[in-house]
């Protein structure tokens, strides 16, 4: 926890998950002292304040007291949100949260836009803000100076009207758009291309990782998946499927889950399983969460995971770290974690000393994939 003395008030914040959030790392950056400081000159106009990309909540925070609407792809976002607005109350506060894929409020007065890392979640964004922006409307983003490029600004100009940025503080930068552009009907930011040796067609939504084609990691992990096993197998951090997808036919007793904490991977993964094997839908869940968390302890046959190494700009292994210790607990005796991962992130270690036994399924010179059995 650390303490943010914001032109807001003091606030006491917590990066998420709370088990494996790094002592030196901080719930807030530069770029939202920048954002705030900007706020608090404005004159309080009539409509609603949208937030989006708050990453740990700590503008949700910082101005629950005009009730704003917090929208991002991120469901730890959100719990993070939640979980640091209990620990700064505002009597009167409230906070809303939305998805990244649900309809905005009309005519907002102010929208704060912390720059999300791809460009395509962006310009998902830019142009739901443009449908219902009104003359009026002030929009501001933020974000690091490196972050900020010409592609960046002329995204604004393109979509939303004319555009300038502040002179840089704290190695931070203030983007400030106007709604001028005209509204045309909002361009799809997705993405479909055909799935190499198979006859599927994959749709990526815009924030999913690999948008435009398989990823290489999950191409050398789908050379490696488990054959006709029955019970329950979990595609965890499922991006938009393609793990699971390929486990139903390999598995066809077994059901499969997928999960992720992006909202827009799990609306991916289940519009890949409607299109590409519809008579299995019955066989699939798809749920929005962290890690494994809901499962019941020895519930499930397998998890297959190509776990992340970053949490929004920051690289790091703690969620991955959290994903295989939840497998470990959710898994039957005798029930396997599989994963794929860079070779240089040395999980055989880490899996072994938490199962007791890891074995190398396949290797190449950039990644390799992994199996432990519960025992």
């Amino acid at each position: 926890m650390s303490r943010f003395d914001s032109v807001c008030g003091g606030l006491e914040l917590d990066r998420y998950p709370l088990n494996a959030a790094a002592d030196n790392l901080q719930a807030w950056d530069a770029a939202d002292e920048y954002l705030l400081q900007h706020c608090v000159t404005l004159k309080p106009q009539s409509g609603p304040t949208l937030l989006f990309n708050d990453g740990f909540g700590t503008l949700a925070c910082a101005l629950q007291d005009r009730c704003p609407v917090s929208i991002g792809d991120s469901f730890l976002s959100q719990l993070a949100s939640r979980h640091n607005l209990q620990k700064n109350p505002v009597t009167g506060g409230q906070v809303q949260f939305l998805d990244s894929l649900a309809p905005l409020p009309d005519a907002p007065a102010l929208v704060l836009i912390k720059l999300p890392k791809t460009l395509a979640l962006l310009e998902h964004q830019l142009y739901a803000i443009r449908q219902v922006a009104v003359p009026g409307t002030l929009i501001i983003a933020a974000g690091k100076v490196r972050d900020i490029h010409n592609s960046t600004l002329q995204r604004f100009s393109d979509i939303v009207g004319p555009t300038r940025t502040s002179l840089a503080k704290k190695k931070a930068r203030l983007i400030f758009s106007q709604p001028t552009a005209p509204v045309g009907v909002a361009r799809d930011q997705s993405c479909t291309w055909p799935l190499e040796d198979t006859p599927y067609q994959i749709q990526n939504h815009a924030n999913v990782f690999s948008r435009s084609s398989l990823d290489i990691g999950a191409r050398f992990f789908m050379q490696h998946l488990p054959t006709g096993l029955n019970g329950t197998l979990v595609d965890l951090g499922c991006g938009n499927g393609v793990l699971g997808l390929s486990a139903l036919q390999l598995n066809p007793q077994a059901d499969v889950h997928f999960v992720d904490e992006s909202y827009m991977a799990i609306a991916s993964s289940q519009i890949n399983i409607q299109r590409n094997r519809p008579a299995d839908l019955g066989r699939c869940q798809f749920n929005v969460g962290n890690a494994l968390a809901g499962y019941d302890a020895n519930c499930l046959q397998a998890v297959l995971c190509n776990p992340p190494f970053h949490q929004q700009q920051v690289i790091t292994d703690h969620i991955a770290r959290e994903m295989f210790s939840e497998a470990k607990r959710c898994l039957r005796i005798g029930g396997e974690l599989r994963i794929v991962a860079n070779r240089h992130l040395d999980y055989y270690h880490k899996i072994k000393q938490l199962f007791g036994n890891c074995t190398t399924l396949g290797a190449n010179p950039k990644f390799v994939v992994l199996r432990a059995v519960n025992t």
